[in-house]
């Protein structure tokens, strides 16, 4: 976005390292828990003006099963993709407006539309906050605002790690034999989307790697 003439705001929990990124692309680096609703409000009011809000908050947390369910890490899950969006969305809709030609993007997942054993409740958080999308796009129809999705499969961030709890060897396995999608291809797709012309609205992109056909169908080459 920095690339194609944007002033890029971000805002993370992680503010050393959010700082390392602004500098790199020439934004502006702000705090935001999007958990905590005192944090959203602090940092739309530094936004005084809102053109492109990209919601990419979220992750998944452990693979136990339902019977075996950790209500805590549901709720932070919960808390973090559903509420994350609908909090920060709601905070900066009205400057969205105000632009003119505004754009809500959220990252989802294709969890956001299949299951796996182990993962109902990433599954479960994910496919609410396709709903709350879906929804929103209805809600902003006539205004002068686009929605969009994007729904990655397997990529390799961090996303592996905070799953394993830091065990770095365990995220490794997630990837190994296939080549993921990397963060930069999921980036690409939402510039892509955001540079279509005002009457053209693209509802969502589901972007995954060529060695992966479903969340649990992955390629795995015997000799990696």
């Amino acid at each position: 976005m920095a690339e194609s003439g944007y002033r890029v705001i971000l805002g993370a929990r992680r503010l050393e390292r959010l700082e390392e990124l602004a500098a790199e692309v020439g934004g502006e680096a702000i705090r935001l828990d999007v958990t905590e609703p005192q944090s959203v409000a602090g940092f739309a009011a530094q936004v005084p003006a809102c053109d492109v809000l990209v919601n990419n908050a979220g992750g998944a947390l452990g693979l136990d099963p339902v019977g075996a369910a950790d209500e805590e890490l549901w709720r932070t899950m919960y808390e973090a993709n559903v509420l994350g969006t609908m909090r920060v969305t709601r905070a900066l809709l009205p400057r969205l407006i105000e632009s003119g030609d505004g754009h809500v993007v959220a990252v989802t997942s294709i969890a956001a539309t299949e299951v796996y054993r182990g993962g109902a409740g990433y599954t479960a958080a994910k496919h609410a906050q396709k709903a709350v999308v879906q929804t929103l796009r209805l809600e902003l129809l006539g205004e002068p605002v686009s929605v969009t999705e994007i729904a990655p499969g397997m990529v390799e961030t961090e996303f592996s790690v905070v799953r394993f709890e830091g065990d770095e060897e365990a995220a490794a396995r997630v990837y190994s034999g296939m080549e993921p999608l990397r963060a930069e291809d999921v980036a690409e797709s939402i510039r892509w989307a955001v540079a279509q012309p005002a009457h053209v609205n693209v509802d969502e992109i589901v972007i995954r790697p060529r060695d992966q056909a479903t969340a649990t169908e992955v390629h795995r080459r015997k000799d990696a």
